[in-house]
């Protein structure tokens, strides 16, 4: 079924569809699903090694078909544990140690970091993504792809050129601007934060044609969706569609047309599975769109998250217990902050499969762009994506990579890995090192993907080796320490902490 909302009505004007013109040497369509706080569980597709109940929560059927149809990842990860930081990542393949994009961006010129005990920020880059930037639309809009954007963007600060989608290589955008959320899911309240006397500044613009119909915004949006895609197959053009819901971000909000699955659980929570099973009719809307076509077989599908699933507050039940078996929760240094779903369904991807490889947003830069036959650009600025096409035809990594995470910055909401910290994973073995304490934890995520035993105190010679191996890549990347709040002096990098301390490798 193309559409099985009742909104059959409000979509008419979209039913037209145009006839594909002939695309056999046309590069591949894109189309990249980027959920907003979609945890590791929040789905009906097991990543784990065996199904949880989690999986038996939550009902998402047309992710289950791109599963199928295509490769499941099991160890991705976002680039960051909050959204800024990881959606623009994904657009300039640099990770935000290296673009000092390394939190969530508002207002122009403005910090948005929490305040923590002894720490400040860095100065870091509180603008965003600017004009200026290198980005994946930008170059595969150069190489005649139609670009789109729909949904929340959150690329550059509300005042700044960047909170403008169409800025920063995208020839369309519907409701993207500086804001990371919406002011209201519903179109009877216009999308706007009115209704709850909240900031103006996360009214959702551009979507005044559904204000005051009974719409869920992702409704709204994969409506629209399917607008862009029929003008870019009737142009004769490939397009980029950057699908985004602002699902499901706070503020948690119940679609009734999904209610009636729920009953069983807590309320918050019920509104919540609505939410995530919003986001799934939105993925089978524009699937059943590109079978409608026949452009199914020559577009690229991508599903991820931008990190992991909130846990901290705005939930029912117990805090930080969402993405079991992951510890923790969005903002946090730990696997369930920073480990999202990565289903990849197109031409020459491997069908019906899991791969264990372990991967990060930053890899859909150069992967992309090799899908499209666009050069990465010889512009000297260092990246730090792995194109990863062996990967999606089947094949495996040579060998152990590097994985690096930073956010010198403070997300506000107390709980387990959420203070300033870096980290890195390299094999089986994670390394945090928490900057206000100089402490390290050392986990063995492969056998304890919810982090329970700590090797740092045992293994210090593992330690030392991982704090000289992240130190070292911190530093080639030019990341910002947290700033000693007493000195004004960064903290040390991992490996010049005093070997003699002895606090530093206790848990606070």
């Amino acid at each position: 079924m193309r559409w099985s909302l009742p909104l059959v009505g409000l979509l008419a004007a979209c039913a037209a569809v145009p006839t594909a013109p002939p695309a056999s040497q046309r590069p591949p369509n894109i189309v990249l699903f980027l959920v907003d706080d979609l945890g590791w569980q929040d789905s009906s597709v097991a990543l784990g090694p065996e199904r949880t109940p989690f999986n038996d929560r939550y009902r998402t059927p047309n992710l289950e078909r791109l599963a199928r149809e295509g490769l499941s990842f099991t160890q991705a990860y976002a680039a960051a544990p909050v959204c800024t930081p990881t959606r623009t990542a994904i657009l300039t393949g640099q990770a935000p140690a290296r673009s000092h994009i390394t939190y969530w961006t508002l207002r122009k010129d403005t910090d948005t970091s929490a305040k923590f005990s002894g720490l400040l920020p860095p100065k870091w880059d509180v603008n965003g993504l600017q004009p200026e930037d290198t980005t994946l639309p930008e170059l595969l809009q150069q190489a005649g792809y139609r670009t789109i954007h729909v949904g929340k963007a959150h690329f550059g600060a509300v005042g700044t050129a960047g909170a403008d989608p169409r800025n920063l290589g995208f020839d369309v955008n519907v409701a993207g601007h500086g804001a990371g959320g919406p002011g209201s899911f519903l179109g009877l309240e216009n999308f706007s934060a009115a209704a709850r006397k909240g900031d103006r500044v996360w009214d959702v613009p551009g979507l005044e044609r559904w204000h005051g119909k009974n719409v869920f915004l992702e409704e709204a949006l994969a409506a629209e969706a399917v607008e862009q895609i029929d003008a870019a197959v009737a142009a004769g053009t490939p397009f980029f569609l950057n699908f985004a819901p602002y699902s499901v971000h706070a503020p948690i909000t119940a679609n009734p047309r999904y209610a009636a699955n729920y009953t069983h659980l807590d309320p918050r929570e019920a509104a919540y599975a609505t939410m995530v099973e919003t986001c799934d009719a939105a993925l089978g809307t524009l699937l059943a769109q590109l079978d409608a076509l026949g452009i199914a077989d020559e577009t690229l599908v991508i599903f991820t998250s931008d990190n992991g699933g909130l846990s901290a507050h705005g939930r029912g039940g117990e805090p930080h217990t969402h993405n079991a078996p992951l510890r923790s929760g969005k903002g946090s240094c730990y696997e369930g902050g920073i480990r999202v779903p990565l289903v990849v369904r197109g031409p020459g991807v491997a069908r019906g499969k899991r791969n264990d490889a372990q991967v990060i947003s930053t890899d859909l830069f150069p992967t992309l762009l090799a899908a499209a036959h666009v050069e990465l650009p010889h512009d000297g600025v260092e990246r730090d994506g792995l194109d990863v096409t062996g990967l999606l035809r089947g094949g495996s990594l040579e060998a152990d990579r590097i994985l690096v995470w930073h956010q010198p910055h403070f997300w506000g909401v107390q709980g387990p890995g959420i203070w300033p910290f870096s980290a890195l994973r390299v094999g089986d073995w994670k390394l945090i090192y928490r900057h206000a304490d100089r402490g390290f934890e050392l986990y063995d995520v492969a056998d304890d993907p919810g982090e329970t035993l700590d090797f740092a105190a045992s293994a210090r010679a593992r330690v030392e080796e991982l704090a000289r191996m992240l130190g070292g890549r911190l530093r080639a990347m030019g990341a910002q320490m947290s700033l000693d709040e007493a000195t004004g002096q960064p903290v040390p990098w991992p490996d010049e902490v005093e070997r003699s301390d002895p606090f530093r490798f206790f848990q606070f």
